[in-house]
């Protein structure tokens, strides 16, 4: 047992029962130094004799003895132990673990705190993940006014809905979807005529979503146009008429309908062309069920629903009423022979023109008169013009008196022009006619016994069906 008083390398006598105290604790080493300095808790400086070895025997050169004037120590003996006096901590290095701690337990706890330390990381970790996923904000736009400009799509749309109406119909054993627009205060609608040939019932919605009956008030199917009329129904909002002899081909058009029962559809386009010539419905010759309609062409998308909707301009007037479609020739999709019913980008329109004066007289009298030059036409004649034929279909002339009589048009003349106009065939020259109003004066040029004649010509009026 080292002795706390004494100096390395050296070992005093045993003591006495008298002179043993009770022993210091191994981790407590009291410092040398002078009893003063030990009681003010400040260790004094250890001399060294000069020579002095950590080897050196007890009585060694430079080996330390006790002072026997220092207080609680008596000659020949060791210093005693003071427990009250202040001491530095000093751990004793014995190579070894202090008595009561364990290895595994060390290793514990370090497991332990690492897994706890962890632990703690990754949750704090997904917590901050979650609250950063939170507070995630892309880059966006800031809000601006929802107003567009008058003449843009947006606008021309805007403006022009509330007056567009969706027409359902049943009856004839079947049912079918339109369009129309309104026309007056009144609650008159214009559409077409095949949409509502065979009604039975007419059902009007609104942009809004308000639904009504309507009523037929007359229809024309020489123009393939008709007017319905709703009661009870306030605020309508008519659009207006424009002008369709202003149009000219590429200007930017918007139409509007219902395809395939897809309400307040807006599509938009250009004018393709204008004065095209075409007809829709039923068998030609005596021109029951067929329309014939001097056209505005656009590339705007219309399709099956899209028929009586309005065809617009920049101003949002209305310039025609989508009548017609070219669908693709059989065999042109590939797929089974099936003639293409969407739109490939040619849509017709009846010119506004046209379609006031029908609506007026439909609203007028029930009834809608068309211009006519009074002759029998050879609808099977495959010539370049319309050739006048030479009977008429009860074998009387074909060219009774009337317009065309007074004219001077004879059976046999083949008519190649209108006011300047190419005509290529029968259906061509009633579309042309047709374009214009009863008592309308032309130009018609004629070829007889191979020469041009020019015939000035009247237009007569014939109730149509």
């Amino acid at each position: 047992m080292r002795r706390p008083g004494g100096a390395p390398g050296t070992r005093g006598a045993p003591m006495s029962d008298s002179q043993q105290t009770d022993p210091a604790p191994l981790w407590w080493s009291r410092p040398d130094g002078l009893a003063d300095a030990r009681r003010d808790g400040v260790p004094a400086p250890r001399p060294h004799a000069e020579g002095d070895t950590a080897a050196g025997g007890a009585g060694g050169a430079g080996a330390s003895s006790p002072d026997p004037s220092e207080p609680g120590t008596e000659a020949g003996s060791g210093p005693r132990y003071d427990p009250w006096a202040v001491r530095p901590l000093h751990v004793v290095d014995t190579g070894k673990v202090p008595r009561g701690i364990r290895i595994w337990q060390v290793v514990a706890i370090s497991l332990g705190a690492a897994l706890l330390a962890g632990g703690t990381g990754g949750y704090l970790g997904v917590l901050a993940e979650r609250r950063s996923s939170t507070r995630l904000e892309l880059p966006q736009a800031a809000a601006v006014s929802r107003d567009r400009a008058p003449e843009s799509v947006a606008g021309i749309a805007a403006g022009a809905l509330p007056g567009v109406v969706t027409l359902h119909v049943s009856g004839g054993g079947g049912s079918g979807t339109g369009t129309g627009f309104v026309l007056d205060p009144q609650g008159h609608i214009l559409t077409n005529n095949h949409v509502v040939a065979d009604a039975k019932r007419i059902t009007v919605t609104f942009s809004t979503g308000e639904s009504v009956g309507a009523e037929l008030v007359g229809r024309d199917s020489g123009y393939d146009l008709a007017v319905v009329k709703v009661t009870g129904v306030r605020g309508l909002r008519p659009l207006t008429l424009g002008n369709s002899e202003n149009v000219k081909v590429g200007d930017p058009v918007v139409a509007i309908g219902a395809p395939f029962d897809l309400s307040n559809t807006v599509t938009a386009g250009i004018i393709s062309a204008t004065g095209r010539p075409i007809t829709a419905g039923g068998d030609k010759g005596d021109g029951g069920d067929v329309s014939y309609v001097d056209a505005l062409q656009t590339d705007a998308p219309i399709n099956p629903g899209n028929s009586g909707g309005p065809l617009l301009d920049a101003q949002a007037h209305v310039i025609g009423i989508n009548s017609a479609i070219r669908g693709a020739d059989e065999g042109q999709d590939g797929k089974d022979g099936a003639r293409q019913s969407g739109s490939i980008g040619l849509g017709f329109a009846i010119p506004v023109n046209q379609g006031k004066r029908v609506a007026e007289e439909l609203i007028r009298t029930g009834h809608a008169t068309h211009p006519v030059i009074g002759v029998t036409l050879d609808m099977q004649y495959t010539g370049d013009g319309a050739r006048v034929a030479a009977k008429g279909d009860d074998g009387a002339s074909a060219v009774p008196p009337g317009p065309g009589a007074r004219a001077g048009i004879r059976p046999g003349d083949v008519i190649t022009k209108v006011d300047g106009q190419r005509v290529h065939g029968g259906d061509e020259l009633i579309i042309k006619i047709r374009a214009h109003r009863p008592g309308d004066a032309l130009k018609l040029t004629v070829l007889r016994e191979g020469r041009e004649h020019t015939l000035d010509v009247v237009l007569g009026s014939s109730s149509g069906a």
